[in-house]
């Protein structure tokens, strides 16, 4: 597949404001990597700037751990080490100043995070890609997904498919019977962008179009992958491209990347981490 035009060629008078500011609201105590592999992804994948929103008790470990180009946004955290609802008003005002906002990677599943995530999701009139933990918060909430606000933006939910299942309620053995049917159903119903993930990952949205992705390897099933995914999603749609193309284009050298990684470190010892790292040559060969 050859990436758009857009993505390969940038003006010589452009700033990092053209390329999209990506605002990720993601990691908790025992997940702060999450959050790393997703900003450090965008950033590869061309995004203008990347901050990351993340409670505050895990920002001093996240400093040491971040590529040196990200920025940080300490926020109030819970007992758990995660974001609490307290962190809701500076969000609201913070994320002004950026164009696109992830939700999701790493957040956990305390009671009160997600309760933080469903209002933000409710309330904030952002391109949105929502991954992970943020679709965790919405099992049983779908109806948030139909309010004004989300029918006038750019949304993209991310499921694998334990995610879609939950989110349906319904077996992962159904969805996995049913992949296709399910993905354009709920885009249509939900009016977004579907990234129903594993083999063979299906991308469709709310107009009928659906894209069936050929590459990635069995050794991109492990911890962060996902992660990744949500990062290069975020940049290209930073960078002007419509949500579905987005979702295309990222699923599509995601996959490509994974496999560039595989055939140097082997599918059994691939980890998301070098899936970022053949990002650029994924994009060379796709140009």
């Amino acid at each position: 597949m050859r990436l758009p035009t857009q993505l390969l060629r940038r003006k010589p008078e452009s700033n990092k404001g053209d390329y999209g500011h990506i605002f990720i609201l993601a990691g908790s105590m025992n997940y702060s990597g999450a959050a790393v592999l997703c900003a450090q992804a965008a950033m590869r994948s061309g995004a203008g700037s990347v901050r990351l929103g993340i409670p505050k008790g895990i920002n001093n470990a996240i400093i040491k751990i971040k590529p040196e180009e990200v920025m940080t946004l300490p926020l109030p955290e819970t007992k758990s080490g995660s974001l609490s609802g307290k962190a809701f008003d500076k969000i609201k005002v913070f994320v002004k100043k950026f164009d696109i906002l992830v939700i999701g990677p790493g957040l956990s599943q305390d009671k009160a995070t997600q309760a933080l995530t469903r209002r933000i999701i409710s309330v904030i009139d952002k391109p949105m890609i929502i991954d992970a933990d943020g679709l965790n918060a919405l099992a049983g909430h779908l109806n948030i997904l139909r309010k004004p606000k989300a029918n006038n933006r750019s949304l993209i939910l991310t499921p694998h498919p334990g995610e879609m299942a939950r989110l349906l309620g319904i077996t992962v053995n159904i969805v996995q019977k049913n992949r296709k049917d399910i993905a354009c159903k709920f885009s249509r119903c939900h009016k977004l962008t579907l990234i129903l993930k594993g083999h063979n990952t299906i991308v469709s949205d709310a107009k009928g179009k659906i894209y069936i992705n050929r590459t990635g390897n069995p050794g991109m099933s492990s911890a962060g992958s996902g992660d990744v995914l949500t990062g290069m999603i975020s940049a290209f749609l930073g960078q002007g491209l419509d949500s579905f193309s987005s979702a295309k284009y990222a699923v599509y050298l995601h996959g490509l990347a994974g496999d560039l990684a595989a055939k140097e470190k082997t599918q059994i010892s691939l980890i998301a981490s070098d899936i970022i790292a053949k990002i650029p040559e994924a994009i060379k060969k796709s140009s």
